[in-house]
């Protein structure tokens, strides 16, 4: 892991990792039950121009402007008593 919880003032990135030499940033999105849809929903086109901002401003803070980069989302569900339903790793969920 590269990063947790990375913040400036566009926002914040839940985590940030690297994958053979690919610069990652994850998005976690959980929920409970299904009444508001799978979490994956939730990275909506808004959600996705602000993930990709977030990257680039983390990419240049960190001195990786040059580094590939991806977004990738992590789906959580769990039921009413927070048990774990199902974890979905999206790989590269928002295209450039």
């Amino acid at each position: 892991m590269v990063a947790r919880d990375w913040r400036c003032r566009l926002g914040q990135l839940d985590l940030v990792c690297e994958e053979a030499g690919v610069l990652v940033a994850v998005e976690v999105k959980a929920r409970r039950g299904d009444r508001f849809g799978l979490p994956q929903e939730a990275v909506d086109r808004r959600k996705q121009a602000k993930l990709r901002a977030l990257l680039d401003a983390f990419r240049l803070a960190s001195g990786r402007g040059d580094q590939p980069c991806r977004i990738d989302v992590v789906a959580v569900r769990m039921d009413r008593e927070l048990r774990l339903l199902s974890c979905e790793h999206i790989r590269d969920a928002v295209g450039g």
